[in-house]
């Protein structure tokens, strides 16, 4: 046996716990029978103040909607402000 098969054997032994875990991720991920692009649907998720009157319920349902918004001006915020340092620091244009 030469260097160049015991390195391969070596490297193979080393490989071989991720690959089978890679593999058995793939055959569970095949084997998912899901429907997908359902959506999602908030109505479970925000059951608990169904009993709540309904200025309440739009109360919360308004508090809600200002946090994503804000969230999402944020994260364009944060985009914007990465994409403009990497244009400042490579200087293209």
């Amino acid at each position: 046996m030469n260097i160049k098969d015991t390195i391969i054997s070596f490297i193979d032994k080393i490989m071989q716990p991720p690959i089978s875990f890679l593999d058995m991720a793939i055959d569970r991920l095949q084997g998912i029978q899901m429907v997908t692009a359902q959506g999602l649907d908030l109505s479970k998720y925000l059951y608990v103040f169904g009993d709540m009157p309904t200025a309440w319920q739009l109360v919360i349902t308004s508090l809600l909607i200002s946090t994503v918004l804000l969230g999402s001006l944020l994260i364009y915020r944060s985009i914007m402000r990465i994409y403009y340092a990497a244009k400042e620091g490579v200087k293209w244009w």
